[in-house]
């Protein structure tokens, strides 16, 4: 009993001073991973989708260079609010933007700023500012690191074996086998399900990267409502699959949208 009391105040210091800050929003969070370890595993699955043969990456074409073009300005604006935020040195983020063949009305960044948009999200989305929406969204889970909290909030359950792993410098091992799980690539790749609060702060955070980027953050709501639609007589969008019920989202990024216009410069 005694070690067991031991061992749970070791998890308990290892979470109290094992945390880290999510830009703009200033939330607290668990951070037992490293982001190098967490970047590494997830550029290695980036790259091993987009050399798959069942994966169709369009390279050429008026869409594949939209999307280029969207995230560089997306990204440069983010690298730009990091450095002058005092964030630089917390990311080392190597950009990629890719468009995929796909009739999946969805898109994703993986941690490291590895982003794929699939061309079935394309008549949805079928402007600049409704992609920037979509991207800005997908590049605030990677920017408050939430592929790392849940990798942390893993470690953590997974009990004080796990945690003295951490604390003794086998994290790289231990990581790695959460990411194994968390991450796979077969012809598709497999990413984690994000809560809705998570959802809901990279709304918010994408929200305001969109602004810094030039792109008027009112769009959002005319793009999410665009997005609802989809959802009616049929099979619900993956983009939507664990994000807030509908009236909820709409809703909270009307109410962050005068934070966003602070940023915003056309």
């Amino acid at each position: 009993m005694k070690k067991f009391r031991s061992a749970l105040a070791l998890i308990f210091i290892i979470a109290l001073y094992s945390c880290s800050t999510v830009p703009l929003t200033g939330r607290r969070q668990l951070s037992l991973v490293g982001d190098a370890d967490v970047n590494q595993s997830a550029a290695a699955s980036y790259k091993q989708l987009l050399t798959d043969p069942k994966t169709k990456v369009i390279t050429s074409g008026a869409d594949a260079q939209r999307i280029k073009r969207i995230g560089a300005n997306l990204s440069a604006a983010i690298e730009r609010y990091l450095q002058q935020n005092g964030y630089a040195n917390q990311y080392n983020f190597q950009w990629e933007f890719n468009l995929i063949q796909s009739s999946e009305v969805n898109a994703w960044c993986m941690p490291g700023g590895k982003v794929a948009v699939y061309s079935g999200l394309l008549p949805v989305a079928n402007t600049d500012a409704y992609l920037a929406v979509v991207m800005g969204h997908e590049i605030g889970h990677a920017i408050a690191r939430h592929s790392a909290e849940r990798i942390s909030q893993q470690m953590a359950v997974q009990g004080v074996g796990g945690a003295v792993g951490v604390a003794t410098g086998g994290q790289s091992s231990a990581t790695q086998g959460i990411i194994n799980q968390l991450y796979g690539v077969g012809g598709n790749l497999l990413l984690l399900k994000y809560s809705r609060n998570q959802e809901s702060e990279a709304d918010r955070l994408g929200l305001t990267f969109m602004a810094m980027a030039g792109y008027d953050p009112h769009n959002a709501v005319a793009f999410w409502q665009r997005m609802m639609a989809q959802n009616k007589g049929g099979a619900q969008p993956e983009l939507l699959s664990t994000h807030p019920a509908d009236a909820t989202r709409i809703q909270d990024i009307q109410n962050r949208i005068p934070e966003a216009m602070r940023y915003y410069k056309q």
